[in-house]
């Protein structure tokens, strides 16, 4: 009955002649094919198939060399399955479009391990096992660039035509100037089923966030969250700018981070978190421990390109190192006050430009492993985290650290499957050596005449 009332919606959408069929790689880069809709019928019975390898090819969308998948399968072809999402309109195209949501099977029926939302779902059906469910909420930062620049530059106000060249925190000026832009954001967010709610205008010029509400469904808010960075990217284009979730795309202006709110209710919608103070439930310090233990090990999850790192310098306003707090945004796990009965853990350590779906596992995976084995976190930190980093753990200084970490880390294996730890390995190894052998042209004008 699902599958003919998404035919019956594409039918009604006389303008529709094409949709796209993707799933998601390691990256959280939609990746797929553009099909005649009169296909939609089979893709929505699983009868799509694409490479098992296309999930793990690298940011430029090349394979990964000598991947061991490869050698092992032959490249084989996966079978793709709809994820049970309602069909994704499109508007910001040139024609209305509709996306098709998929998730990688191998050819005996089983879950792909190599591909990032079943990591996601794994972790979720652990927490079911033991009658809890994670309650999530997205926080996702990004800018709008004035695309006809070669380097990123603020945009334009669409009021004044004056191009933006102060930090706007909370400003509602800018909001006013942007409404256009985010008028169009809610509408496709509305229509693709996305719970967008609150925006506000962020640190740097033309940086913006909107939060999402939280939902019982912690793969649906990875979901919402990859859609929700692909319209942005649209509809910004369609108003003339270029949106960007780069970690880093100014080095003296704010990062863009993802920020992830999340409690846990149990089989009777109780939030476990809560012990009606402002400690919390041993539960609920149980995953604190747990993501500080497993926070370095997971760091490739949050800040998984070469710009990531960038962010996560000592004085840029994120977390650098390993510690927690009540009420303190100088930390990497902060538990937030207000109400009781909302008792959740904040992370905030991935930037924008990360995977969702890496995200989360990262986050309820270290979570649940505190909970599993009776983990107890150190001191919270009061005050400026920052001035005592040198006595935190420090998150991994580059990049290379933390595709090492990910290699080796003595927890990963307790989050994540063997062939997903493999793929994200080769892929971020196959990157950096691109990027270690890219001189820039910073480079060229400090040292070609000069030393």
């Amino acid at each position: 009955m699902r599958k003919q009332q998404q035919l019956n919606w594409l039918q009604e959408q006389n303008d529709i002649e094409n949709v796209f069929a993707c799933i998601c790689d390691l990256n959280g880069t939609l990746r797929g094919k553009r099909v005649d809709v009169d296909q939609a019928g089979k893709i929505l019975d699983g009868n799509m198939r694409m490479p098992l390898s296309l999930a793990g090819v690298d940011i430029w969308g090349e394979d990964i060399e000598n991947s061991e998948l490869v050698f092992e399968t032959g490249d084989a072809d996966g079978i793709c399955q709809p994820t049970g999402r309602d069909i994704v309109p499109i508007n910001w195209t040139s024609k209305p479009t509709a996306l098709i949501p998929l998730w990688l099977y191998e050819e005996s029926g089983a879950p792909f391990p190599g591909d990032p939302r079943h990591a996601l779902n794994d972790i979720v059906q652990r927490f079911k096992a033991r009658g809890l469910t994670p309650v999530v909420a997205t926080e996702l930062e990004f800018y709008l660039v004035d695309p006809s620049e070669q380097e990123p530059q603020p945009p334009l106000s669409p009021v004044t035509g004056k191009r933006l060249d102060s930090d706007g925190a909370l400003s509602l000026d800018e909001l006013e100037h942007f409404d256009a832009f985010l008028n169009d954001v809610y509408a496709a967010c509305h229509a693709q089923g996305i719970p967008a709610d609150t925006a506000i205008s962020e640190n740097g010029a033309g940086q913006f966030e909107i939060n999402m509400r939280h939902v019982a469904d912690a793969v649906r808010a990875a979901d919402d969250a990859v859609l929700f960075k692909r319209l942005v990217r649209g509809i910004a284009r369609q108003h003339g700018f270029a949106a960007t979730f780069m970690a880093k795309p100014y080095g003296l202006r704010a990062g863009n981070g993802f920020h992830v709110h999340f409690s846990m209710e149990d089989e009777e919608g109780k939030n476990v978190f809560d012990n009606g103070g402002e400690q919390g439930t041993d539960i609920m310090l149980n995953a604190v421990a747990g993501l500080l233990r497993t926070m370095q090990e997971n760091a490739l999850a949050f800040a998984p390109h070469e710009n990531s790192f960038r962010r996560l310098l000592p004085g840029t306003h994120a977390p650098s190192s390993v510690g927690w707090g009540y009420e303190n945004r100088t930390v990497a796990v902060r538990v937030p006050g207000g109400n009781f009965k909302a008792r959740r853990i904040e992370h905030r350590v991935a930037g924008a430009d990360a995977n969702p779906y890496l995200v989360l596992t990262s986050i309820l995976g270290g979570a649940l492993l505190g909970i599993e084995n009776g983990w107890m976190p150190t001191a919270p930190i009061t005050g400026d985290a920052y001035s005592i980093a040198k006595d935190l753990p420090h998150l991994p200084l580059d990049w290379a650290s933390a595709i090492e970490a990910f290699a080796t880390g003595s927890h990963i294996r307790s989050i994540y499957p063997r062939r997903l730890q493999s793929m994200l390995v080769g892929c971020k190894r196959q990157e950096q050596f691109r990027f270690n052998r890219h001189v820039t042209d910073f480079e060229y004008h400090s040292y070609l005449e000069t030393v």
